[in-house]
């Protein structure tokens, strides 16, 4: 696994505006290159990551911010794309012009002109920032939609179960 510890050592790889990783990769800094991300063989890991385009197998972090992100599995608490394609998109937030993917499951999302997956949207809202924009579709799934306040509550009943303080929806003293 290549670990970079500083935005220099970062700096340091990139050569005619690509960063280019065989295997694993970890940034233990914030990173804001102007310069693409390849990484053949392996994953990112990080937590706040800035560049021109990111290409991964598995992509986890917590701020992403890219022109074009392609990868299996995207974790993230927020993506700021042009473009996604990737397989599974897992995020808090996600804030792209166009997203394609296998699956994506969020919290709030927001999209230009068009949404799609192959197989399900799940998130809390999702809404689109042009006029003129085409409903989100989920060609083989369905758009589900739940509120905060109904996942919030699911995760309490769900905690009181395990904790066998809950029977039958009534909370044990």
């Amino acid at each position: 696994m290549k670990i970079y510890k500083t935005q220099s050592e970062v700096e340091a790889d990139i050569k005619n505006g690509v960063l280019a990783i065989s295997g694993d990769v970890k940034f233990e800094c914030n990173i804001s290159i102007e310069a693409s991300i390849i990484v053949t063989n392996g994953n990112i890991t990080a937590r706040n990551i800035t560049a021109r385009n990111i290409n991964a197998w598995d992509i986890n972090a917590w701020n992403i911010t890219a022109g074009n992100i392609n990868a299996w599995d995207i974790t993230a608490w927020d993506i700021n794309a042009r473009d996604i394609n990737a397989g599974n998109i897992n995020a808090r937030d996600i804030n792209a012009w166009d997203i394609t993917a296998w699956d994506i499951t969020a919290w709030d999302i927001t999209y230009y002109a068009f949404c799609s997956a192959y197989q399900s949207i799940k998130c809390t809202s999702i809404k689109s920032r042009r006029q003129k924009a085409q409903e989100p579709i989920c060609l083989d799934g369905q758009l589900e939609i739940k509120p905060k306040e109904d996942e919030d509550v699911e995760r309490a009943t769900k905690l009181l179960e395990e904790k066998g303080r809950l029977k039958d929806g009534k909370i044990l003293s």
